[in-house]
């Protein structure tokens, strides 16, 4: 039997200045590592090797121009550019900006080619990368446009106890309840469910929602987008085949452990879900973009400015970006397999009652008799 070629994975070394050197490096000082993976490190072999030895670190690394190039059993750094970087720790710079970005579109020019498997992202300084060829928010946006085919990304922070994906990204808060509607709730807990399925291998996804106000809204004293909107997109969720249950508080959600009792948490905006999910999971927390064609994965944390060039980075994250990503490409084809070859169907599927799933889920009738008897227990 054919022995399976490892995969590969593709790591741009993101912002200069800050920490992604650092956590990489430190990531595959494990010779364990090269057994699971093939490491492609897109950056520049130059600041690489300032980093390495600024941090004392023994990582060993051999350069290659082409992806094609990478070997097995070896740390590989494509060099993306030529120019010489000046390397300042712990300051954002605009250069340091310019040679993240090199190095992304290196990677993304890659992809399309079939050159590697896998994407694993070290953090960027949003501020300093933007420029005419960059105006996203961050990663995420910037992937939908290079590689989506029209697909819709959806941000999950995950870890092994949890796994948090979110309806409204870098948004200020100020434009944060116009943006939530139905129409956004139910298109992104569809990428959720589907994601969970076929990234994660969850038979029959439970999502919990979140509400957007504080006690989901007290039967509309504090707002009313938990009956008018959430509420409603949960009950055409369910229309749909699809577990979604709430709109549930999010700070007793979270502070009673509910989140354990779900496959999934869809929080309504980022603090939301992301200060909770950094409490619970920051040393192991993986950020993960679902929906999109390219598997791609990042540490749950920033260009860490204050620490850069100082050895104290954890790379847990980073080495728990390249399992998930290693897990879901594997999860990914192995969902696949079976239906690249359908049988032709034999007989007409039916469900229950049209398109329904059969399981019950609480009108709105009955939510507003829950928000009463909260509201009446609360005074």
């Amino acid at each position: 039997m054919e022995k399976e070629r490892k995969i590969r994975v593709a790591i741009t070394q993101g912002d200069t200045n800050g920490v992604g050197y650092e956590v990489i490096l430190k990531a595959f000082q494990d010779p364990t590592m090269l057994e699971l993976c093939t490491p492609i490190i897109y950056g520049s072999p130059k600041i690489a090797t300032y980093h390495r030895k600024a941090l004392n670190l023994e990582t060993n690394f051999a350069t290659i121009q082409t992806a094609d190039e990478a070997q097995d059993n070896h740390v590989n750094l494509l060099t993306c550019f030529d120019e010489e970087v000046k390397v300042e720790l712990g300051h954002p710079t605009k250069e340091a900006g310019e040679a993240a970005l090199k190095a992304l579109d290196r990677a993304m020019t890659d992809f399309r080619s079939g050159l590697y498997d896998v994407l694993v992202t070290a953090p960027i300084d949003k501020a300093t990368i933007q420029c005419p060829d960059f105006h996203f928010p961050g990663h995420t946006e910037y992937l939908e446009t290079c590689v989506g085919e029209g697909q819709k990304p959806l941000m999950i922070l995950m870890s092994d106890r949890l796994r948090v994906a979110l309806v409204t990204t870098h948004l200020p808060i100020k434009d944060v309840a116009k943006a939530i509607t139905q129409e956004a709730i139910i298109e992104k807990a569809t990428i959720f469910h589907q994601s969970l399925k076929r990234d994660f291998r969850v038979s029959s996804p439970r999502i919990a929602v979140l509400a957007l106000n504080p006690h989901a809204g007290d039967n509309g004293l504090l707002g009313d987008e938990e009956q008018n909107i959430i509420a409603p997109a949960i009950e055409a969720l369910a229309e749909k085949g699809i577990q979604a249950f709430g709109p549930y508080s999010a700070d007793g959600f979270f502070g009673a452990g509910n989140y354990n009792y779900f496959d999934g948490i869809l929080a309504m905006y980022h603090d939301q879900g992301l200060a909770p999910f950094k409490t619970i999971a920051l040393d192991n927390g993986v950020n993960y973009t679902a929906g999109l064609p390219i598997v791609r994965t990042s540490p749950d944390h920033g260009v860490a400015y204050d620490i850069a060039g100082r050895g104290k980075a954890d790379e847990n994250s980073m080495r728990q970006a390249i399992y998930t990503a290693i897990d879901v490409y594997r999860n990914r084809r192995n969902y696949d397999k079976p239906l690249q070859n359908p049988l032709p169907k034999l007989f007409h599927e039916k469900r229950e009652d049209g398109e329904k799933a059969r399981f019950a889920v609480r009108p709105k009738e009955q939510f507003k008799k829950e928000q009463n008897k909260k509201t009446e227990a609360d005074s």
